[in-house]
């Protein structure tokens, strides 16, 4: 149960300033568009995509980390991880399941198969969208389990973009036109309410010692 006397304590913390700001990033975050990177090996790339997730209004991010273990560059992320949610999975087959039970469709990025463009695709359902590795791309498992295939037109030489590049277009593409379209993807009030105790916690130096001093008043 949410516990709203802690919240406003915890608030007389944070500077006007500051809670404002967190009202307004929050009126712009989604969870109906999400993101699943899988297996990519360059950790700098990993966390340009959570940069970018939570520079357009990603709320969630789901990184499988199977064959190189952990890949969050807290350099490079420039403290996204603290406002974006990270789920973590040992195995692909754990991340589409978990994503496919909440209801949301699998798309693939990639510049192969019969792929949709990025300026045809819409968001009309709750989407996750995959990106892969730098050299191999998505495994056979999510191209066999995709609902559905997304690329980037391209008019070059190269036939792909750096991970961290594809994913930022394809990031701020979609999340504005999810913004202009009439679906409900903003945050619930419940969701907006939880984000805003996450965030003043991570906002506050040695807060787990100012809510034991304040259980025990």
């Amino acid at each position: 149960m949410f516990d709203h006397d802690l919240f406003t304590y915890l608030e007389g913390f944070l500077t006007e300033e500051r809670k404002q700001r967190f009202l307004e990033v929050l009126q712009n975050r989604t969870k109906y568009l999400t993101v699943a990177i899988e297996d990519v090996f360059q950790l700098h790339n990993t966390s340009a995509v959570i940069r970018s997730c939570d520079a357009f209004g990603i709320q969630e991010v789901h990184v499988v980390e199977d064959r190189f273990g952990k890949r969050l560059d807290k350099n490079i992320a420039m403290g996204a991880e603290q406002w974006v949610d990270v789920n973590r999975y040992q195995t692909t087959s754990e991340c589409i399941d978990s994503l496919k039970q909440s209801g949301f469709q699998i798309i693939a990025t990639t510049p192969h198969n019969d792929s949709r463009y990025l300026a045809d695709f819409e968001v009309n359902t709750p989407t996750a969208l995959f990106f892969g590795t730098e050299k191999e791309g998505l495994s056979e498992e999510v191209m066999e389990k995709a609902d559905g295939f997304l690329k980037i037109p391209m008019v070059g030489f190269s036939e792909s973009l750096n991970i961290s590049v594809s994913a930022a277009i394809i990031i701020q593409q979609l999340t504005q036109k999810l913004k202009e379209s009439n679906v409900d993807w903003q945050l619930s009030k419940e969701e907006i309410l939880e984000k805003r105790l996450d965030w003043t916690k991570k906002s506050i130096k040695d807060v787990e010692g100012i809510i034991e001093r304040y259980l025990s008043e």
